[in-house]
């Protein structure tokens, strides 16, 4: 078909005719690729490839989880205060992982982006009272994305309140921590190890992994000590392992 006739006739398309005929391209077109979260990235026009390189990792991952049943939760749904825009990456997960429930949260009102298996709650991740209320709702979680408002603050306060409800072997994913850098986000590229910004924060947790080793005269292993199994750095993201970490010291001291 000519192409200034296909331009002409999306000209007179409705937004929502649009909106349809988008839906039902990603539906067809992502059931050739539904194994492959890369391609999948690409046709729901995630910024998980291209904008950022994320998919490759996140395929790394949660390729053996995929046909589970797990409930994954992502904050941030994209789009802005458009409430009509956003939710490319939670339609990605609701197809990469077709037997699992997807719930997101965001401070602007997405409702209308739910579908089958997606909900989405309308709240701050900075607000531990929303976040324990969602909790409540949807019950222990199975991964949990944080894709928000990448303030260095709303990450660790975030974590520290979700970690502790994810399942054991769950799996708790921090992106875009290339704020950690950036002061108006509350980041430091001066102190590396500033464990008020995400990435110094996150790394503080490296050397949890062997608090058995400890010795450190009435050292106290905290909550994160005993239940992070295994911390995954790539370019501005970090995945978190949870699960029972208590291996004993087999060495000579």
């Amino acid at each position: 078909m000519n192409k200034n006739i296909l331009e002409g006739i999306k000209r007179k398309l409705s937004p929502e005719s649009k909106r349809r005929l988008k839906s039902l391209y990603e539906r067809c077109v992502s059931i050739f690729y539904r194994n492959n979260l890369v391609k999948l990235a690409e046709i729901y026009r995630t910024d998980k490839w291209n904008a950022h390189w994320y998919a490759q990792h996140y395929q790394r991952h949660f390729h053996v989880l995929r046909k589970k049943k797990l409930k994954i939760l992502e904050i941030g749904v994209g789009g802005d205060d458009d409430p009509k825009k956003g939710g490319a990456s939670l339609r990605m997960w609701k197809k990469y992982f077709p037997n699992s429930m997807i719930y997101s949260i965001d401070i602007y009102d997405k409702s209308s982006l739910q579908e089958e298996r997606i909900k989405i709650f309308r709240g701050s991740q900075a607000n531990e009272s929303f976040l324990r209320e969602v909790f409540n709702e949807i019950g222990s979680l199975d991964i949990i994305i944080d894709d928000g408002s990448h303030i260095n603050e709303h990450v660790i306060s975030s974590f520290k309140v979700l970690f502790p409800l994810l399942k054991d072997g769950g799996i708790y994913v921090g992106e875009d921590l290339q704020t950690a850098y950036w002061p108006r986000y509350g980041g430091d590229s001066v102190n590396l190890n500033n464990t008020a910004t995400s990435m110094g924060f996150f790394k503080s947790h490296v050397d949890g992994l062997n608090y058995i080793e400890f010795e450190k005269q009435g050292y106290s292993p905290t909550y994160f000590d005993t239940h992070i199994t295994s911390v995954h750095f790539y370019h501005n993201m970090a995945f978190i392992c949870k699960g029972l970490n208590a291996e004993k010291s087999y060495g000579t001291r």
